[in-house]
């Protein structure tokens, strides 16, 4: 079975950039017409609310999809509106997936034993989108409670071809609390980050550079993010922090081989609620959110383009 990394990497190639799309709807920050519109159909608050996030996250999709190869939905965003956010989240990742997207579901799981494993049995989709009852081609993983739950997590993703990004060092400006804390010299992302390169090395399939188990690293920390790349250089990597968090293109550079390859950067609240950025607000408003949206991603693509590696994949040619 074709493993997710390199599955990542075809549509990457035929995109030509490793920009990702994050879906993070906020009911406060959604356009009037279409929380006008989810309310005009009644249902209890959470149901209304779940609605317009349906809709909203199916327009990101549309218009991402011939641009990206990869969206990440925030499970929280959902989840937190019942039952009714939670299949809001499944006919959306549905959705990504008709349209040729992969799925990384950023819902950051984990624990021991079985209960791991469930947790993985439910969101580790991979290759085949209904192989789980969430359809998720990769998933955000907690190593916190130690190496061995990473194990079920793993070997699921091996069967179905999904892949795993284990949290090493989070782009928030509070990661230093705990992430950086020494034991013996050692930090405890480093720490984490070799736990990661071994389930790599374990996991990886022959034919395979990069496999399934991979890493995110933010792009707010740039110093540690070179580190981390030394430390793990068969590692895909995740970069969260890009944009309203503050970092740059430049400063995701270092997760980048030199053809472009081995990371995604990922980018939301900048893209989803792009009308409302300075300069975005005047040339748009909200009455044209959605070539805000569609000029933001160009943007992005752009952008990494010129301060990465990625410029190599935008001059390839490949379609």
């Amino acid at each position: 079975m074709t493993g997710f990394a390199t599955r990542l990497h075809q549509q990457i190639q035929r995109k030509r950039t490793p920009a990702l799309i994050g879906i993070d709807p906020r009911w406060d920050w959604l356009p009037a017409e279409i929380r006008q519109q989810a309310t005009a159909a009644g249902g209890h608050q959470s149901e209304i609310i779940a609605r317009g996030f349906e809709r909203f996250s199916l327009e990101i999709l549309e218009i991402a999809a011939p641009h990206v190869a990869v969206v990440k939905p925030q499970v929280a965003f959902f989840e937190q509106h019942g039952v009714a956010g939670m299949q809001a989240l499944q006919t959306v990742m549905r959705a990504a997936r008709k349209l040729g997207l992969l799925v990384i579901a950023d819902a950051k799981r984990g624990d021991i034993g079985t209960t791991a494993e469930a947790y993985a049995a439910g969101w580790l989709a991979g290759a085949d989108p209904d192989a789980a009852a969430w359809p998720a081609d990769a998933l955000t993983v907690n190593p916190y409670l130690g190496g061995d739950t990473l194990e079920p997590f793993a070997n699921l993703a091996q069967q179905r071809g999904a892949g795993l990004y284990v949290l090493v060092r989070t782009s928030n400006p509070g990661a230093a609390e705990f992430q950086d804390r020494l034991t013996e010299g050692t930090s405890m992302y480093t720490a984490v980050a070799l736990a990661v390169a071994r389930a790599a090395d374990k996991y990886r399939a022959a034919d395979e550079y990069y496999g399934s188990v991979g890493a995110v690293v933010g792009a707010t920390w740039p110093q540690q993010l070179q580190e981390l790349r030394a430390l793990m250089p068969r590692v895909p990597l995740l970069v969260p922090g890009y944009g309203s968090q503050g970092g740059t293109s430049a400063d995701a550079a270092a997760a980048f081989a030199a053809d472009g390859l081995g990371a995604v950067v990922n980018s939301s609240r900048g893209i989803n609620f792009a009308w409302r950025r300075p300069g975005y607000q005047e040339k748009f408003g909200e009455g044209k959110w959605r070539e805000a949206v569609a000029e933001s991603i160009q943007e992005m693509i752009a952008d990494l383009a010129e301060h990465t590696a990625a410029g190599v994949l935008r001059n390839s040619g490949a379609v």
